[in-house]
């Protein structure tokens, strides 16, 4: 018991220090390449990686499963790597990480929207909180004021709901497959679609070539995938059989405060507007994340 609670808490903090420098690897990635790159090339790094296990895994599965595979691979790395991405071109990487936490919310939204699941007051309280958080957060520019609205939120806030329905999709449609199996065989589909967005329809290989600071990013962002995207979520998949719900929930916050510190240490600026944003969004999420005590007799 010992020795697992250890792997546990290792587990947790490695996720937590992956996940929380994935904003500031995109930052980098950013400075050199546009959106559409590093979030192609993101998948497509993640992809290579997985593929000594996708590929003897692949011939195994039904059409069934294949078919929805394909789209957990598109509402659950694709589309978010490319959302993220565009989103971080007008935002700090700090604040990403934390609109980044809303996920859990988007998780019970879409349980409730589509899969039936119930909602209780308490976890209605939170949701409610978590909103106004990033209503302030949309309203916060870029000095940290509440001056104007910065759409570029959206982007990041559309990725966190494309996680809630890739999560309850697994949950309710997959549970009968190996999370291994399920992260590399979706990204194995989705590789080849990152690839000929990659090499057809972007300048990425001249780039590559000729533009100053370019092998460096594209050193950040082949990290991102492989470390950000394939082996984070193969020790999530490990931390998820040797513990319980509301133990790995604990990454949600801790991911936040690793991407705040990142942006801290690049001299990113964080306003009033801003600080009071992020601080409703943790408040939302733990509400609804929280567990009822039950009474003792």
């Amino acid at each position: 018991m010992k020795n697992t609670n250890v792997l546990a808490w290792t587990l947790l903090i490695l996720l937590a220090l992956i996940w929380g420098s994935s904003f500031i690897l995109i930052k980098r990635g950013l400075a050199v390449f546009n959106a559409g790159e590093v979030g192609a090339l993101r998948i497509l790094a993640a992809c290579m990686f997985l593929i000594p296990i996708s590929i003897p895994k692949v011939r195994k599965l039904s059409f069934k499963h294949l078919k929805l595979l394909f789209i957990i691979g598109l509402v659950g790395s694709f589309i978010p790597a490319f959302l993220f991405a565009i989103g971080q071109t007008q935002l700090p990487s700090g604040v990403t990480g934390v609109l980044n936490a809303l996920t859990p919310i988007f998780v019970l939204i879409m349980g409730v929207l589509f899969f039936k699941q119930e909602i209780t007051r308490r976890k209605t309280f939170g949701l409610i909180i978590a909103f106004v958080g990033t209503a302030i957060l949309l309203a916060a520019g870029s000095d940290g004021g509440l001056r104007g609205i910065n759409f570029y939120a959206l982007f990041i806030v559309l990725a966190t709901i494309c996680y809630g329905i890739n999560l309850n999709v697994i949950k309710y449609y997959l549970a009968d497959l190996k999370p291994l199996v399920i992260t590399s065989v979706s990204l194995l589909f989705m590789g080849p679609l990152a690839g000929i967005y990659l090499l057809t329809l972007t300048d990425f290989s001249v780039t590559l070539a000729t533009k100053e600071g370019a092998l460096e990013a594209f050193g950040y962002v082949s990290l991102l995938g492989v470390m950000g995207t394939a082996i984070a979520l193969i020790l999530f998949n490990k931390l998820v059989q040797i513990t319980n719900p509301l133990f790995t929930s604990t990454v949600t916050y801790l991911i936040p405060i690793v991407a705040l510190i990142w942006g801290f240490w690049d001299n990113e600026a964080l306003g009033l507007g801003q600080v009071i944003g992020m601080l409703a969004i943790f408040a939302g999420v733990y509400v609804t994340n929280k567990k009822k005590k039950a009474i003792s007799k």
